[in-house]
């Protein structure tokens, strides 16, 4: 670590005394802990019991089992219908199952998305182009399904020296241009995939054995919106209600509904799982999505458009509140990932410390948190030694980053509140790891008698 750079804050929670300290108050990058206080935020503004509701709508009259129109669906930003617990399959039955209910058997119009509760901007400030088609980058929006993650199918042909056979969900907005060849079987493989800039593009390249099991993976979708509605469209489709339009987003459609909007009318309302358990999946795996949704969800809270500004405008206001000073962080997105974000390790500390004595607040929010050796991020990390089963951390991991901060108690049972910070480092990330491991088992180890 001689050429990077540590940002340490160690109190104790119990006397109030610093404990240590190393580079405190310098501004580092904090990789995912960027969420400890954008979770600490929506919270405040939207309560732990808070849910986000979609709703199916229509201005279309019911004749004889047809719905004659369009169905609408809006979202309300639910970042929960997914494949994480059946969610999504559950949320699908119930709206085949309520629109049976209503009398339709097939839809005569479109499926059509209204995403007007947060803005088309669906990119974080800083997020680097490299890494667009990823998983963990997917664009946050008022409608989302499975995570805005579409899947990306690799098969081998029947014979070596063919093409591979690719697909990808309908609905992901990409355009597939394939390179990925068949090999003979047993010969080494690998599959690359990268989005183009100039166009909605995903180029595959590599190659797979001849007789090899298909590979998967997930890709982040263009346009959230509509790849809502296509998902949509194809479940009801699958559950035996006909649907004969096309599957839309409210942008390209606005101007002609403009004079059946006032006209729509509720079928059915879903809302999702508690903050308190979103936040629990949100910081456990370090769900970007998910924190990137509270960023616009409690800057649409504050009245008006969910937008990013809007968002990090009331995280700020938050802070100030607690009296953390204004110059102890840059926040540009919710989740950590950009690079334009910065805290300092006293920052988080001085975060993590108003959630522990807010009595409102503190078993919720700590029961969001990783535990050490049994959970989340750090179910393999600090096993067999007094940090397992007692230490609670985020982490934190981008690129020359890592972070791990969060709570633990003493041998003496004090409870200590600490923020490890690493920045600018070349070695290993499992070695900048260790040596943090290595901190939090020191404090679980530390006795004043």
């Amino acid at each position: 670590m001689a050429r990077g750079v540590w940002g340490v804050d160690i109190r104790s929670l119990d006397t109030g005394e610093h404990l240590f300290d190393l580079n405190a108050g310098r501004l580092m990058m904090p990789a995912s802990n960027m969420k400890i206080v954008t979770l600490a935020a929506a919270v405040d503004v939207l309560g732990w019991d808070h849910r986000f509701a979609t709703t199916l709508e229509t201005p279309a009259a019911i004749d004889a089992g047809v719905l004659r129109g369009d169905l609408i669906v809006r979202g309300g930003g639910d970042p929960t219908i997914n494949t994480r617990d059946g969610r999504a399959a559950a949320v699908l039955d119930e709206w085949a199952t309520a629109l049976r209910a209503a009398g339709v058997q097939q839809i005569d119009g479109r499926i059509i998305g209204d995403d007007q509760l947060f803005d088309d901007e669906g990119i974080g400030p800083g997020w680097a182009w490299d890494y667009l088609q990823f998983g963990y980058a997917a664009p946050v929006g008022a409608l989302q399904f499975n995570e805005n993650l579409a899947t990306l199918t690799v098969r081998p042909a029947a014979r070596a020296g063919d093409p591979a056979q690719v697909t990808l969900t309908p609905g992901s907005g990409l355009t597939l241009l394939s390179r990925v060849a068949t090999v003979a079987a047993e010969s080494a493989a690998g599959v690359d995939y990268r989005r183009r800039l100039d166009q909605p593009v995903l180029e595959v390249s590599g190659s797979v054995a001849a007789g090899s099991a298909p590979l998967e993976r997930t890709v982040a979708v263009v346009n959230p919106t509509t790849f809502f509605v296509q998902s949509l469209k194809d479940g009801l489709i699958a559950r035996g209600i006909a649907v004969s339009g096309a599957a839309v987003d409210l942008d390209d459609a606005a101007a002609e509904l403009a004079e059946s909007m006032a006209e729509r009318r509720t079928m059915v309302e879903t809302k999702s799982p508690t903050l308190r358990e979103i936040g629990i999946v949100m910081m456990k795996v370090s769900q970007n999505l998910y924190a990137e949704t509270l960023v616009k969800s409690i800057g649409a809270a504050r009245g008006g458009l969910g937008t990013f500004d809007g968002g990090l405008t009331t995280v700020r206001g938050a802070l100030a509140a607690w009296g953390v000073p204004n110059d102890g962080y840059v926040n540009a997105d919710g989740s950590g990932l950009s690079r334009y974000n910065y805290l300092a390790a006293a920052t988080v500390t001085a975060v993590l410390e108003r959630e522990y004595k807010d009595e409102r607040h503190r078993d919720a929010f700590i029961a969001t948190l990783p535990i050490a050796g049994k959970d989340g991020t750090i179910a393999a990390r600090m096993q067999r030694t007094r940090a397992e089963g007692n230490a609670v951390a985020k982490t934190g991991s981008i690129s020359n980053a890592r972070s791990l901060s969060g709570f633990v108690r003493t041998r003496d049972g004090e409870m200590l509140v600490f923020s490890i910070l690493a920045n600018d480092f070349v070695i290993p990330s499992a070695t900048v790891n260790w040596i943090a491991d290595l901190a939090v088992e020191h404090l679980a180890n530390f006795t004043r008698r």
